[in-house]
């Protein structure tokens, strides 16, 4: 592309590591693509800033060897993702280059790998006859993508009502062919296919706005489920140190989540956590389809070539995607890790630019770029009726540990979840190891969800969980007074009140994600083993000593971890149960 063909263009005047200030001889915009000729290749670079004649880009690779004076070229177009079938089972970098193409173990320099096969051939079902009238993210065909239903849409860029001119017979075809034929209201004529491109930065919207509804978003993790419920099409995050058990956890919302679509936006570490989602997904087992989950699972990750100021652009492409099957009336579940890495990108080029730095050297709009990006998340309904969402659930690294620093604070003020991980549980090996005090819902509080719960779980669920919480308070109370006073020192009823909140952390907030039945709980299971749990609760023991407290209620825990290694309502969990109950007996008060 050059300046000849109506695109502006220009030189390189100053270069401060990859943020590259261009001199522009027309008009630019934010967030437009241009390329900067760089020996025999060219570079990929996002405007981030544009100053009077002046643009500031940010080039997605290495910029040693540019010079000032060297060439760039504008496109017009703006940071984009193609879309189509085949995106499943992918694992991207964070511009969509397939990582499953790239030759050796780098990206070369200048070389961009195609998102998509488009002459991979897909069967066809068309759902639209010439002479319908549709619109921007109507359906006119579906394939079949790993078992899952890829509906073939209208392009969003489309602003009119347009004429199914021409539509394919059912068949086969490849993802470039054109698959239908629309005319608008001048008779213009336009091919479409099974493909099309998207910005990132944009946010699609091309449906219906309505009141929505909540429900439960089923993680099948007692702790998340029974305390801290997210909805569908909820947002909620993650904070907790280094080795707090951030990705098992991301692998069993993974796994578990009733979603059709799950992508992963490796947004953060490249080491360590990255490494163990390419080495573990692979050979995860979907138990709702049977298959492998990375038949429905699709990977951004950065390359290791890629300058940390890019990171930015894997979870803007992560929610572009997501944003495409929720398009499609798709339940998807959205996970970053870590954001953290994500807000170090947007302070590295915040401060090259020597704008105002805010706490930490983080832009002062950081709470506004995370809360504008977790508005994306949602649940919506479509043209036709059906409905759609994305969940999204962040992680953050904060130094330390530190959930007082600015972008666990600025992420609290968007998410609805606040999923805190404790060290201490961590060091404890009580996982998952999310503080039940510290953490939060903001759902539960909602009349819908309310509700909801109250319909289809029990009609004084809420209650439940409230009491459960107040319970856990009392027992670190008790367990701080023990502490201090000694053993002897504190009333027998600390003692009880302790160890009753043991029992709710051994039964209801740990979990075994290598155990084949206790890894997922579905919500009759946790609705039946809180009651028995607070059934423990509201009954009155009697103890000679404090001595006699601990081995018994160790007994009692001991006899509801073995009914939840047990399938549910079998015969070892009925004997469980009936020990339990004998258990409970001995020293109940009359």
């Amino acid at each position: 592309m050059s300046a000849a063909q109506n695109y502006t263009a220009g030189k390189i005047t100053g270069i401060i590591a990859n943020l590259v200030i261009v001199e522009v001889d027309g008009p630019v915009s934010q967030n437009e693509i241009c390329f900067i000729q760089s020996e025999s290749v060219k570079l990929m670079a996002e405007v981030i800033k544009v100053n009077d004649n002046k643009a500031y880009v940010q080039v997605f690779e290495s910029t040693r060897g540019l010079k000032p004076g060297t060439l760039v070229e504008f496109t017009g177009a703006m940071l984009e993702v193609t879309l189509g079938p085949g995106l499943l089972s992918r694992n991207y970098d964070g511009l969509q280059h397939n990582l499953n193409t790239m030759e050796g173990l780098f990206l070369k320099k200048g070389d961009y790998t195609r998102a998509l096969d488009e002459d991979c051939i897909w069967p066809f079902k068309p759902v639209v006859k010439a002479g319908d009238v549709v619109q921007a993210g109507d359906f006119l065909g579906e394939t079949i993508e790993n078992q899952v239903r890829h509906r073939i849409m209208v392009p969003f860029k489309f602003e009119d009502r347009y004429t199914v001119k021409m539509v394919a017979e059912e068949g086969e075809y490849e993802a470039g062919n054109t698959i239908a034929v629309l005319t608008d209201r001048k008779n213009n004529e336009f091919d479409i296919t099974m493909i099309q491109k998207w910005p990132v930065k944009l946010a699609v919207r091309s449906y219906r706005e309505k009141p929505r509804p909540f429900k439960l978003l089923e993680t099948k993790i007692r702790t998340i489920d029974t305390l801290n419920p997210i909805v569908e099409g909820g947002t909620g995050f993650i904070p907790g140190p280094f080795g707090s058990g951030k990705t098992v956890l991301q692998h069993a919302i993974s796994k578990q989540a009733d979603a059709d679509v799950v992508i992963i936006a490796a947004c953060g570490e490249r080491a360590n956590e990255v490494v163990e989602i390419f080495a573990e997904f692979p050979k995860l087992d979907d138990p709702r389809t049977g298959r492998k989950l990375m038949e429905r699972t699709i990977i951004i990750a950065n390359t290791s070539n890629m300058p940390v100021a890019s990171r930015e652009a894997s979870v803007y492409t992560a929610m572009t995607i997501g944003e495409y099957y929720r398009s499609m009336g798709l339940k998807v579940l959205l996970l970053a890790d870590s954001t953290s890495r994500w807000a170090q990108a947007l302070r590295e080029m915040s401060n090259r630019m020597e704008e105002l730095p805010g706490p930490d050297g983080f832009p002062v709009d950081l709470p506004a770029i995370i809360s504008n990006f977790y508005s994306r998340a949602g649940y919506v309904y479509l043209n036709n009726g059906e409905t759609g969402s994305i969940t999204f659930i962040g992680t953050v690294s904060p130094a330390g540990g530190n959930l007082k620093e600015p972008v666990t604070e600025s992420t609290k003020k968007a998410a609805r979840c606040f999923y805190a991980l404790s060290q201490q549980r961590a060091d404890s090996k009580r996982y998952p190891a999310i503080d039940p005090i510290e953490s939060y819902s903001k759902y539960i509080e909602y009349p819908e969800l309310q509700e909801y719960l109250a319909k289809h779980v029990s009609e004084d669920w809420v209650g439940k969980v409230m009491q459960v919480r107040n319970i856990l308070i009392r027992g670190k109370e008790a367990a701080e007074q023990i502490n201090i006073l000694g053993d002897d020192g504190v009333p027998m009823d600390y003692h009880q009140i302790l160890w009753k909140a043991e029992v709710i952390d051994f039964v209801i907030l740990q979990q075994d994600a290598f155990d084949e039945i206790d890894r997922s709980t579905p919500m009759e299971r946790q609705h039946y083993m809180l009651d028995k749990v607070l059934e423990v609760y509201h009954t009155d023991f009697s103890f000679e000593s404090f001595e006699e407290v601990n081995p018994f209620f160790k007994r009692i825990i001991n006899s509801f971890r073995q009914m939840n290694y047990a399938v549910f309502r079998s015969d070892d969990f009925n004997r469980h149960e009936k020990e339990l109950h004998n258990i409970i007996e001995e020293r109940k008060t009359a």
